[in-house]
């Protein structure tokens, strides 16, 4: 198994089946032990989150359990303010020490904005970078995005390996159409959008109440 350290960070609002089928086939395709499950406090670059923190964390939990390869890091939970990813990528480098092989996973709309991000210079320094891109999607043509593939490219995850941090991976994945706004839409008409995430997840949010704009739950 590969020593690579992978993080996969998002806002999770709420965690569904798409994250999870990601992270399982990232685990498999890296072959590493695990995927770090990083869900962010405040995101700088998106609407707030629907759920607390700790809502989120615990839809999380639900949603994990019982998988092993697959482990939440709530660090930027902890932290006050937003949540950026060069912080944290920071505080995972001095933690690993220098030469333990780092990486973090973006998505490919995420991965177009990159030159918005706080200090995005020194990600690549920091963590090589894995971009999920669907089946047939074109990689961003954006000056910063396509500079970092063209120079930092790398052609397979065994080469993620040769390195602390400076690549950039670009993987397709097997598509699942499934999103996290969709999910929020269906609670809030009073539908159901039971097999877009777990059962154990879905439970917790008609208990809650999550992301429901009238106090019947669409159980039926």
């Amino acid at each position: 198994m590969s020593d690579l350290c992978v993080v996969y960070g998002g806002t999770f609002d709420p965690i569904h089946n798409g994250h999870l089928r990601v992270a399982i086939e990232l685990r498999e395709m890296l072959k590493v032990h695990e995927i770090r499950l990083m869900p962010a406090s405040i995101p700088p670059h998106r609407p707030q989150p629907g759920a607390s923190a700790q809502e989120r964390l615990e839809l999380m939990r639900l949603a994990t359990s019982g998988e092993p390869g697959l482990v939440l890091d709530d660090r930027e939970l902890q932290r006050h303010g937003a949540s950026y990813t060069a912080l944290s990528l920071q505080q995972l480098r001095a933690e690993l020490g220098p030469q333990r092989p780092l990486a973090m996973v973006v998505g490919y709309d995420a991965f177009a904005g990159f030159a918005d991000w706080r200090d995005w210079p020194s990600i690549p320094e920091l963590a090589h970078i894995i971009v999920v891109n669907r089946p047939g999607q074109a990689l961003p043509d954006q000056p910063v995005p396509a500079t970092l593939i063209a120079e930092r490219g790398v052609e397979s995850p065994d080469a993620l390996n040769e390195a602390p941090a400076g690549g950039v991976l670009t993987l397709q994945l097997p598509a699942m159409d499934i999103s996290a706004s969709t999910i929020r839409e269906k609670l809030a008409a009073g539908r159901s959008p039971r097999f877009l995430l777990p059962d154990a997840v879905l439970w917790r949010i008609f208990e809650q109440g999550l992301y429901q704009s009238r106090s019947e739950n669409p159980q039926s």
